[in-house]
């Protein structure tokens, strides 16, 4: 996702879960398949080359797993930088963080 109305309706349908590291939201998107936009502001991290990095994370975890997501749209906050140490302890919980809303979204559509 990219475009500022595409964010902006998955803000406003307000469904979220977040921990440590980052906040999720989450809106479907009525398409065959899971679209994610990445929001790292500079309260998180100063430079540019670690708010990239956190972006390359998400982005690759995603890619990875996005069999699994369906068709929704997920909005990935950040809320705490990490470093390359961190890495596997952030990937773990972005995954907790996803399998939460993949377990709401099974018992909202039941």
């Amino acid at each position: 996702m990219l475009k500022t109305d595409e964010f902006s309706s998955v803000f406003s349908l307000r469904q979220q879960r977040s921990n440590v590291f980052f906040q999720v939201y989450v809106r479907p998107n009525g398409l065959d398949h899971p679209r994610v936009g990445l929001v790292v502001g500079k309260k998180v991290a100063k430079r540019a080359v670690r708010r990239n990095y956190i972006k390359r994370c998400v982005r690759e975890w995603f890619r990875l797993n996005q069999q699994q997501l369906g068709g929704v749209d997920y909005v990935v906050r950040a809320k705490l930088a990490f470093t390359r140490a961190q890495r596997d302890e952030a990937v773990t919980a972005l995954s907790a963080l996803f399998a939460k809303l993949a377990r709401c979204h099974a018992s909202s559509s039941s």
